[in-house]
């Protein structure tokens, strides 16, 4: 089966029957649903996603190089089966609980305004990556490099210290609950 090449195109309000398994770059999608699509082995080049819906969608060796995911509901998605050449993702505004992340490097990427409730960072290189104004309520750190992470303006996190990389992290007074609850300090 031949793989399609495409170049500067927008797809609007398209489904994932619509969607020709090949490479994609420079194309822009928007408010198109892909929920439950296997996107497995698919290529996207410095794409954008707008309001799309991805949920549980599949990536397996897919590759997602300066993809850029704005305003999109992501619920359970594996990216780490997504080829780990060259990604590169940001994501502004988009709903990823649920998701995993699980050993990706993730260096400098961007979680903007993000709602990111159960989520899998376990053993993710995230160092110098932004969780602005993000909700990571019972995302899971384990063993996970947060160095340089800008913390300050997210919420919900715990991250135990003594399990976690975290030289020049920042966070805000706020958010120091979430660095002490795992060793037994009360903050009142």
């Amino acid at each position: 089966m031949s793989t399609v090449f495409i170049s500067d195109r927008e797809y609007t309000k398209i489904n994932s029957s619509e969607l020709s398994k090949g490479t994609y770059e420079e194309c822009q999608f928007i408010n198109c649903d892909f929920s439950n699509a296997d996107l497995s082995s698919y290529k996207f080049i410095t794409c954008d996603f707008e309001e799309c819906n991805l949920s549980l969608s599949k990536l397996n060796n897919s590759i997602l190089q300066t993809v850029r995911f704005n305003q999109c509901k992501m619920i359970g998605i594996h990216f780490e089966y997504a080829n780990p050449f060259g990604l590169e993702i940001a994501f502004d505004h988009c709903n990823l609980n649920h998701s995993s992340f699980y050993q990706l490097k993730l260096k400098g990427t961007p979680f903007l305004n993000c709602e990111m409730n159960d989520v899998d960072f376990t053993e993710a290189d995230l160092s110098s990556s932004s969780f602005h104004e993000s909700d990571l309520s019972s995302a899971i750190f384990e063993q996970s490099n947060l160095e340089k992470c800008d913390f300050s303006s997210a919420k919900g996190f715990i991250i135990n210290p003594k399990e976690n990389k975290l030289k020049q992290a920042i966070f805000s007074l706020e958010g120091l609950p979430g660095l002490l609850q795992n060793i037994g300090i009360q903050i009142k």
